[in-house]
C-alpha cells in the first residue's frame, strides 16, 4: 500500500501545523464509503444522489494514519459546516493528497 507524508506549516493556522501520514485505502474500503453516501434508484440502479462532501471527508479520515499530537483533525471536524470546521484551503489540500494516493480521477470527483 502506498503512503504519503504531508508536512504542513502554519499557513492554515497553528493548530494544523505538523506532519500527517496518509495510506492508500483498499478497494473494498473505498467502495463501502462511496456506497454508504450514495442513493440508488431501486428499480434501475441509477445514482439518484451522492453526498460528495461526506465521501471525501470519510476518505480523508480513513486514509489518515498519523497526525500532530494535538489531533487537529476528526471526522466531525472534516464534516463541520460551522466555524470549527477545517479551513477551505486545508480541506482542498487534504483532498488532493488523498485523491492522488487513492487514484481518484478528476472525472470520478465530478460524478460524485
Amino acid at each position: 500500500m502506498k503512503t504519503e507524508v504531508l508536512e504542513v506549516d502554519e499557513r492554515f493556522g497553528k493548530e494544523y501545523a505538523g506532519r500527517y501520514l496518509f495510506t492508500e485505502l483498499t478497494w473494498a474500503k473505498r467502495s463501502r464509503i462511496i456506497q454508504k453516501h450514495t442513493k440508488y434508484h431501486p428499480s434501475t440502479g441509477q445514482v439518484v444522489s451522492s453526498d460528495f462532501i461526506a465521501i471525501q471527508a470519510e476518505t480523508i479520515w480513513a486514509s489518515l494514519k498519523e497526525q500532530p499530537q494535538t489531533n487537529p483533525l476528526s471526522l466531525e471536524k472534516l464534516l463541520s459546516e460551522r466555524e470549527d470546521g477545517v479551513p477551505i484551503a486545508f480541506g482542498e489540500l487534504l483532498s488532493k493528497v488523498v485523491n492522488r494516493l487513492n487514484v481518484v480521477s478528476l472525472e470520478e470527483t465530478k460524478n460524485c
